[in-house]
């Protein structure tokens, strides 16, 4: 039978790190991949006590459909977070998602043409670059350092992309490196989209999780043009499991994505909505993150220990205040896909670092998660990593010993 799919089809394979992740589901496999939320932090009682108390108080409602923007005590709620970060937005200027991925994949739909172009850091998200590329977009890559997107050559990049759509940030504990946009970076950056009249998409799941550090503000919170589009979730503070995101964005913005959001699900779950909304009402969720980063800061703690006492000396690695990532660059011989593989063989599962650059690959790059796994898990999946790496390196120095003779 001719399978008659769209051209946007043909780019949608499994990969490497979906093969990875559904190995992780293997008990006795050590998962430092996927970037799950630790789900023993999930507020399982609360959330019966918040379920119940919805059935009763309206449970016809919860239950029928809704309003495709969202359920308005939820979105009053976002506003007050907002405003916590320094994002003033009114009601019409929120939009709950079936989280934040489907905010990605809609501002995809909206935004992309065939053979756009979009700026984006390197390396980025791999979930962000695959929902792009289904709407044919060319990618233009911006290295990073210590300090995020480098601007210069950010400039550089909008100088030689002057139709650009828009540039695609992480700024606050990326995905995958870790790293964090200083604040003099996101002011410059806010000063080039407005010189360059581009669009920005901040992409922040991870920026409520700070668990070092000084807080820096949001990029929306210096836009003064309404070009920045901030996106973000409940999964990383609350539970994944419920599928809330949202969008904060001009009116404009939001008048298009109700359109687009009608025609792929009509409205997220509206009983995930109340339910959140109610837990909000009837509990602390401050004091609910806050006992998340303690957790994450200890685990980030003993991996970055385990990489200092049991990972080959020249190997580099990002360590960050806050999220759920460290990125390790192991010496430029290494081929991190390979591994990844060895580690399976060794039971402890790590996700390679070439799946999350849109263009050229750098195959020497690592992306370890600390938020889904025990401090002595990390510690025993550590030690096997470790224990790889130095076995790959001999095997690298007896080769290369070999050719020279």
């Amino acid at each position: 039978m001719h399978h008659k799919f769209a051209k946007r089809a043909s780019s949608v394979t499994s990969s490497d790190m979906r093969i990875i992740l559904t190995a992780g589901e293997r008990p006795e496999l050590i998962s430092l991949a996927g970037g799950l939320p630790a789900p023993e932090l999930f507020p399982i009682d609360a959330l019966k006590a918040a379920s119940e108390a919805v059935l009763t108080e309206e449970g016809a409602a919860s239950l029928q459909y809704s309003a495709t923007e969202g359920y308005t005590p939820l979105r009053k709620i976002i506003i007050g977070r907002m405003d916590a970060i320094g994002i003033p937005v009114e009601l019409n200027q929120v939009m709950i998602t079936s989280g934040s991925q489907q905010a990605i994949d809609l501002t995809g739909r909206l935004l992309i043409d065939e053979g756009d172009t979009i700026i984006c850091e390197s390396p980025t998200y791999l979930a962000a670059i695959n929902a792009f590329k289904t709407y044919d977009a060319n990618f233009v890559e911006v290295e990073m350092d210590e300090d995020g997107m480098i601007m210069e050559i950010l400039e550089k990049r909008l100088q030689e992309n002057p139709n650009a759509k828009f540039i695609y940030t992480i700024p606050d504990f990326q995905n995958p490196s870790g790293r964090t946009l200083s604040l003099e970076r996101r002011k410059r950056m806010i000063e080039l989209a407005n010189r360059y009249d581009v669009l920005i998409l901040e992409d922040n799941p991870y920026g409520a999780i700070r668990f070092s550090g000084t807080a820096i503000p949001p990029i929306k919170h210096f836009d003064t043009e309404g070009r920045v589009i901030y996106l973000s979730t409940f999964s990383k503070i609350f539970a994944p499991g419920l599928r809330l995101g949202w969008i904060c964005a001009d009116e404009v913005f939001i008048e298009k994505y109700i359109g687009l959001k009608e025609s792929a699900d009509m409205h997220s779950d509206g009983f995930a909505q109340r339910l959140t909304a109610k837990y909000m009402e009837l509990n602390d969720i401050e004091a609910h993150i806050e006992k998340i980063k303690a957790v994450y800061k200890e685990r980030c703690t003993a991996m970055v220990a385990c990489i200092e006492q049991y990972f080959p000396n020249d190997i580099s690695y990002v360590e960050p205040e806050g999220g759920l990532f460290i990125w390790v660059e192991l010496p430029a011989s290494m081929d991190s896909r390979k591994i990844a593989l060895a580690c399976l063989e060794n039971n402890v599962a790590v996700i390679p670092g070439a799946a999350f650059f849109a263009n050229k690959a750098q195959t020497n790059t690592l992306r370890l998660n600390f938020s889904n796994t025990s401090e002595a898990r990390i510690i025993e999946g550590m030690k096997r990593i470790g224990e790889v790496l130095h076995r790959e390196l001999n095997e690298i120095t007896i080769t290369a010993g070999t050719t020279t003779r």
